[in-house]
């Protein structure tokens, strides 16, 4: 039970916040998703190095470890290789992207309302997916280490920030009433929790399953960060803050780790 109330307080609450920011500061959104993206982000990666891998070598090898790691990262390629099928973006997975629509599998934006409408809709299945792995690494985590848990809650919440802020902004664009957007937000972030769900299943089977579900959800997270976060946050910007923001993130998730 408290697995599943973190799981909703990481996506739920998350994305929710995140859709009531755009709701508030709509104007302001581009640049506090592009801070609140490379900041979460930063955590993330100590997240992943710090936690997540040393975890899933205790519980079982390097070799299982580095191979959940590369299924966790084929995953969210798979994953972004359909949602650009999707929204007819031939070229979209190997490209920086001009904008956030973009960024989330949207390619052809353009500002009539029903296709930011569309473009809102596609982003809300996408990052809908993107959580699933996330609460997987949740769910495991709390199953076996509560701090641990707790930890994840915070990070993935702080992370599902500017996803949510990212979703709302075109559904409230193409038309979409803002009660109604965040509502969407808070829905959508519903997926983490069957995320989390299906880890503390796995986390029940075995210390292998442990170990697999931690490399994946870290192979799965160094994806999203390394191939999408950091450089979609420079190109957004247009210059390197990001990466400052990313280190802070970074500094901040290793101190968190250490506290606690």
């Amino acid at each position: 039970m408290n697995i599943i109330f973190m799981s909703m307080l990481a996506g739920v609450a998350g994305m929710g916040l995140g859709g009531l920011l755009t709701a508030l500061f709509g104007s302001r959104t581009e640049k506090m998703v592009s801070i609140f993206l490379s900041f979460a982000g930063g955590v993330m990666i100590s997240i992943v190095f710090l936690e997540l891998i040393p975890e899933a070598v205790e519980y079982s090898n390097v070799a299982i470890a580095i191979l959940g790691l590369l299924i966790g990262a084929g995953l969210v390629w798979v994953l972004n290789s359909f949602m650009d099928s999707i929204s007819k973006s031939k070229d979209a997975d190997s490209k920086v992207h001009a904008n956030y629509a973009e960024f989330f599998h949207s390619s052809d934006v353009i500002t009539r309302k029903k296709s930011m409408f569309r473009s809102g809709l596609i982003m809300l299945f996408a990052i809908g997916l993107h959580n699933i792995p996330e609460g997987l690494a949740l769910g495991a985590a709390g199953y076996h280490d509560l701090s641990l848990g707790i930890t994840l809650t915070i990070i993935i919440g702080l992370h599902n920030i500017p996803e949510g802020m990212a979703v709302s902004a075109p559904l409230i664009a193409g038309g979409l009433s803002k009660a109604k957007s965040v509502t969407l937000t808070l829905l959508i972030g519903t997926t983490t929790v069957i995320g989390a769900i299906l880890g503390v299943f796995i986390g029940g089977i075995s210390d292998t399953a442990v170990a697999i579900s931690f490399s994946i959800a870290g192979g799965a997270m160094l994806y999203v960060v390394l191939g999408e976060i950091l450089p979609q946050s420079i190109v957004t910007s247009k210059d390197r803050i990001p990466t400052l923001y990313a280190l802070v993130g970074v500094i901040v998730g290793m101190l968190f780790i250490a506290i606690f």
